[in-house]
């Protein structure tokens, strides 16, 4: 299942491995975005730590990780097509963390992230 941060990344964790990316929410935001700065495989990050910068025609924004661990993958058709984001930033992950624990008694629940974002909005 899929939760959010107040930041407007998403992560979804299976067995010891979080996945991450930005919001659509985010992404609508941000406008078209034309570069992203990866992390390199085996970086370490505390929870809440920028691990990526994205550049977009409306603004340049660091990308914050909910979990602390190393990164074991990360999605290198961004690279070539940061785009990707904007078409679909659901299907098209940003990296991969490995973690020991997680605490995701911070994050938002798809209903309540929405209701999140009308707040920010109005």
């Amino acid at each position: 299942m899929r939760k959010f941060n107040k930041s407007h990344e998403w992560v979804e964790v299976v067995g010891n491995i979080a996945t991450l990316g930005i919001s659509e929410y985010a992404q609508d935001h941000l406008g078209d975005i034309v570069f992203i700065d990866l992390p390199e495989v085996g970086t370490e990050y505390e929870a809440q730590e920028c691990f990526a910068v994205v550049d977009s025609v409306k603004a340049t924004s660091d990308i914050y990780t909910p979990v602390a661990g190393r990164v074991v993958e990360i999605n290198g058709a961004l690279n070539d097509k940061p785009e990707l984001l904007n078409e679909d930033a659901y299907a098209h992950w940003i990296v991969k963390i490995e973690f020991e624990t997680f605490d995701e008694s911070e994050l938002f629940e798809e209903e309540a992230y929405a209701t999140y974002c009308e707040q920010e909005d109005s």
